[in-house]
Order: C-alpha cells, then structure tokens, then sequence
C-alpha cells in the first residue's frame, strides 16, 4: 500500500499544469551534450583522417535503421506507460517494464548479429565510396555488434522518463560523453594513438559508453524503487500486452524506419555526386542537430505529458497543450536555423577548410530553415497523436509525403536539374511542410480522442 501510495503522487507531477521545461529541459541539455560530442567526434575524425567522417556518416545512416526497429517497443513503452500512469493502473507497471526490457533485449541481439552479418552489401545498397567502405565496417563490426545495450537503454530511458525522472538522462549523458571524448582521444591522438586504430579506436569508445549507460539507467530504476524487472512478471506470458504494445510501436518504428530508408535513398544520391557531397553532408547533419534539439525535446515532453493527461481521460486539456507547445518551440527553433545558417561559413571551418565543402553546405543550411519548420510541425503534432493512441495516421502520411514528394522531388532538384546537394534538401523541404501541415490538421480535428489504450483493459 506504501508503494502505492508514493507512485500516486509521483503521478501527480505529470499534469495538464506540469511546466514543459520541467521535462523538456533536461532532455535538451541531454540531446545537446549527445550532439556536442557528436561533433567532437566529426572534428576528431576530420583531423585524423579527410575520408573518416563520410565513413563513420554513411555507417550510422545502417545503424540507424536497425535502432529503429528497436523502437517498436520503446516507442511503445512511452505511451503505454504514461498512459497507465495516467490513469492510475500501478499493479500493471511492473510487468509492462519486464516485458519491454526482455523483449528489446532479445530482439536487440538478433538485430546486432544481422547488421554485423549484412553489414557489406548495405553499404554497396548505399554507393559508398570503395575509399570509405573499410572504415565503415569497421565501425558497423564494432558498433553495431553492441547494439542490443542500446536498445535496452533506450526502453530504460523512456520508462524512467514516464516515472518523471527526466534528468537522468541527462547525468548519464554527461558520463558517456565524457567518456567518448577520453576514449577518443586516447586512440587517435593519445597514449593509445600508437595502436593506429583510427575509426576502431573511436568505435570502442561508444561500445564502453553504451555500457556505462545501460548499468546506469538500471542502477537508478531500482535505486528510487520505479519498480522491478522480473522473468517471473511474463509467467504466465502476457501475449494480449506485448501484441498491445507492437500494435502500437510498430506503426511508430515502421513510419521511422520508412524515414532512414528514405534517408539511406538520398543519400545514395548523394554519393553519387562525389566525396566532398558526401563529406558535406555529414558535417551539415552535425549542425543542423542543433536547430532541432529544442523541438525535439520539447515534442518528447509533450508526448509523456499528453499520455499522462489521455490516460487520464483529459482530452481537452491535451488538446491545448500540444498548441501551446507549438506557440513556444516554432519561432524558437527557426530562429535557431537561422543563425545557423549565417555563422555556417564559420562553423563549417572547424570540421574542414575544404572552400567546395563550405560553399556547399552554405546553402544546405539556408534550405534547412525551412526543413526545421516542418520537422518542428511534424514533431510536436506527431508525437502527440502516437501519445493519444492514433499511430496509423502518421504511418499512412509519412509513407505517401516521403516516396511521393521528397523522393522524387530531392532526385529531379538535386541529380536532375543540377542544384546538387542543396537540391536533395529541398525535397526534404517540401516533403516535411506538407506532413507536419497535414498532421496538425489532424490533431486541430480531434479525430484522435477516444483512441487510448487503457480502456481495452476496462
């Protein structure tokens, strides 16, 4: 009855009058410390080795898409957890934390063994350059054959996240960013440089760091007593959940995973248009993460604060606040892409002082303001519907704007008519504007009211 007790109030934090920095901001320190370090990493690299970058780029671009798939029940366990917290239901937490770490631990193997496997004729799908490809499955070896920490990690954060527990993430990001960067610079300019490991030296650095993390996150789930995680919860198994939490999740991870392969397509283009194409690309990606670390986090917010509050049967309340979010984050993130672009001449020099490269990445970051419009529209409104349980309609949006506007129109601007790498974002442009348009439109209509999950137990 005590415990009980201390979850109900606890749930009390997550409320129609909850303040959005109150989450919001610790997972935009989070996301920024991870972003900075990414960065840290890009001018490592660059230093160490001109070709280093669009390897380890073109790798992650594989990796991604296998994170995705982890994040069928990640994406699940945030809103079904928020929305059982919502609506009080604390005898079921513990099993639906069993079932999401087990199963994503389980799944993570499988995936970690595949990417390593099919690691090679990935990276021909891609048209890497013969130049990139053996540090790139290097690093694939390396870093994906770790990736079942990662996803573990992630089921982990986003329960603590539901529990109110938003700065962890936070704390162990500044660990494993510290971490990254010692380790860094131990085999590329350090005591360690003698090995000459190059990308490897880099990659082992992430494989400690995600371990670091995973056994953080675990220590401070069982240290403030969230609850347990238990194989003795999934007897006997509880199929109608974890069919529960796919259907929800895999709607989520299949519109993500439409957008890497979409991705992994442009960027095939890309690499068509030569190794400073490529190069720029990865550089530009390092910072156009910081204009939409704000939105980000402030959508991730607000989609544990609208299951809370659909879990709880406010639907009116939820309504309003994802608009008062979006009044909040749209003029800040623009701003943000703005003044991106006019210190980009500057910024891109710290990574490489190639002129081609800085001309080229110019105008892909005056194209990107206009990417960060929609992707602030398509994050916020997005988020929430998975939230309130209408994880169809975003599916059904994403595949039809991606294949049919971004695809066609990034090939014709950018390989076609000859705007090149500026024009492949402007594909990227439409095809976001018009999402993050039609998927307000959606949230504006409340067709999603009536869709939350707990009331399948009642």
């Amino acid at each position: 009855m005590e415990v009980s007790q201390k979850k109900e109030k606890k749930s009390f934090l997550i409320n129609e009058k909850t303040p959005l920095m109150l989450l919001a901001g610790p997972m935009f320190l989070e996301m920024f410390l991870n972003i900075l370090v990414n960065n840290i990493d890009t001018i490592m690299l660059s230093r160490y080795s001109e070709n280093a970058p669009g390897a380890v780029g073109n790798a992650n671009q594989i990796l991604m898409l296998m994170i995705l798939m982890f994040n069928i029940i990640a994406t699940a366990t945030s809103v079904v957890v928020a929305q059982y917290l919502g609506a009080k239901q604390y005898d079921k937490m513990n099993t639906i934390y069993s079932l999401a770490f087990i199963v994503n631990l389980a799944s993570g193997v499988f995936f970690s063994v595949l990417i390593v496997a099919a690691k090679s004729p990935m990276l021909a799908l891609l048209k890497v350059p013969e130049n990139m490809r053996a540090d790139a499955r290097t690093y694939i070896n390396i870093v994906g054959g770790t990736l079942f920490l990662q996803a573990c990690y992630n089921v982990m954060l986003q329960i603590l996240r539901c529990n109110g527990y938003s700065k962890v993430g936070m704390y162990i990001s500044v660990a494993i960013n510290v971490i990254n960067i010692v380790g860094n610079y131990l085999f590329l300019y350090g005591p360690l440089a003698y090995l000459n490991l190059g990308v490897a030296g880099v990659a082992i650095s992430t494989a400690v760091a995600r371990v670091v993390a995973l056994s953080a996150a675990l220590i401070y789930f069982y240290r403030k007593k969230v609850g347990k995680i238990q194989l003795s919860k999934l007897r006997p198994f509880p199929t109608n959940l974890l069919f529960r939490m796919i259907r929800v999740g895999l709607p989520s991870a299949g519109e993500n995973m439409s957008y890497t392969i979409y991705q992994m397509v442009l960027l095939s283009f890309i690499n068509q248009m030569g190794d400073d194409a490529s190069n720029t690309r990865a550089l530009c990606n390092t910072l156009i993460a910081f204009a939409m670390v704000f939105s980000n986090s402030a959508a991730m917010a607000t989609q544990i604060i609208t299951g809370h509050l659909v879990g709880a049967g406010k639907e009116d309340a939820a309504y309003r606040r994802v608009f008062a979010t979006l009044r909040l984050t749209l003029p800040i993130t623009v701003g943000l892409a703005t003044v991106n672009w006019l210190i980009s001449p500057w910024t891109m020099r710290i990574f490489d002082s190639n002129d081609q490269v800085i001309h080229l990445a110019f105008w892909v970051m005056f194209v990107d303001i206009f990417i960060e419009i929609g992707r602030c529209l398509n994050m916020t409104f997005v988020s929430s519907l998975k939230a309130a349980g209408d994880y169809m309609f975003p599916l059904i949006v994403g595949l039809l704007t991606m294949w049919l506007i971004g695809v066609p129109m990034g090939y014709i601007w950018g390989n076609v008519i000859g705007f090149g790498l500026a024009g492949v974002f402007m594909g990227t442009a439409f095809d976001e504007c018009i999402r993050g348009l039609i998927t307000m439109g959606r949230w504006h209509s409340r067709k999603w009211t009536g869709k939350r999950l707990v009331e399948e137990d009642k």
